[in-house]
């Protein structure tokens, strides 16, 4: 019996956002497909005021860890587990595996409320 369109967005709704990526990259190689929005190009000068109106109405931002101090490992882990809510096993595998997204699509406060908190943990995070 195939899953409904209802079952799998269930199923995503359970997901971590780092499983969830996963999935988005194994999609992608599946299908071989991107899911990188498509990027329109317009001539002359509503270009530059198109992309300007674009930038200013960015409302989704993207939390990347970068780096950590080795002295405060257990520290970051501790704080991507709190920001995340992954188990202790995924939330090392982050932090070593690093640079890595915390956090996907969250609002410009809940991003810097994350980078605050990570970084007086003792790590690097860059927000997009």
């Amino acid at each position: 019996m195939a899953a409904t369109k209802e079952d799998i967005l269930e199923a995503i709704a359970s997901m971590t956002v780092l499983e969830v990526s996963e999935l988005v990259k194994m999609m992608e190689e599946k299908f071989g497909v991107s899911a990188a929005a498509p990027v329109a190009v317009a001539a002359g000068p509503a270009a530059g005021a198109a992309a300007a109106a674009a930038v200013e109405e960015k409302t989704e931002f993207n939390v990347i860890l970068k780096s950590f101090d080795e002295a405060k490992k257990i520290a970051v882990i501790k704080e991507v587990r709190t920001v995340t809510n992954l188990g202790l096993k995924e939330a090392k595998d982050l932090v070593e595996g690093v640079p890595k997204p915390l956090k996907e699509n969250v609002s410009k406060e809940e991003a810097a409320k994350i980078k605050e908190i990570i970084t007086a943990a003792g790590g690097v995070v860059e927000i997009q």
